[in-house]
């Protein structure tokens, strides 16, 4: 039934997927900054992400080697940008996330970036193939981020008196 379907039906589709989920995320980012930050909302996005790689059993998301190192490569140099734009900072006893005016300018960037390299190269690489390379490419971007963030927070927690009880 969907082999029946023309790819480019499937580009599109997933385009203003990636549209819609870039903005949701954008949305929860600026929410998040309104409230105190923890360990468990650092760790909790990759290993939620991590369950996508449930993609993989199926051999038209399957990705060869040489196309692995390359979307991890990339999302592993993207992550560095995001690493440099997460700050937290102490207010009382509690560390909130930053708000960078930046990172909304970095998601649309991704995004626009996702979104033209999709329709490139569409054309010559097969919309499952391609699907896995940007989840390798998201979650090689996401871990590093969010790895940096955790080192980052806990130097800070440390910094912070114990409440007197």
């Amino acid at each position: 039934m969907l082999s029946n379907i023309p790819s480019h039906y499937y580009v599109i589709g997933s385009t203003i997927m990636a549209i819609i989920m870039g903005s949701f995320v954008m949305v929860i980012r600026m929410r998040a900054s309104k409230k105190p930050t923890n360990e468990k909302k650092i760790i909790i996005p990759p290993i939620a992400m991590s369950s996508g790689a449930l993609m993989f059993l199926f051999a038209q998301f399957r990705v060869p080697p040489m196309q692995i190192i390359e979307a991890a490569a990339v999302g592993v140099v993207f992550s560095t940008i995001l690493i440099a734009t997460s700050k937290f900072e102490v207010k009382g006893q509690d560390i909130y996330l930053k708000r960078s005016k930046a990172f909304v300018f970095i998601l649309v960037g991704l995004l626009i970036f996702r979104v033209v390299a999709k329709m490139i190269l569409s054309n010559s690489i097969d919309v499952g193939e391609l699907a896995g390379m940007f989840w390798i490419l998201a979650f090689a971007m996401l871990v590093p981020w969010r790895i940096a963030m955790l080192i980052q927070f806990k130097k800070i927690k440390k910094t912070i008196p114990l409440k007197n009880m």
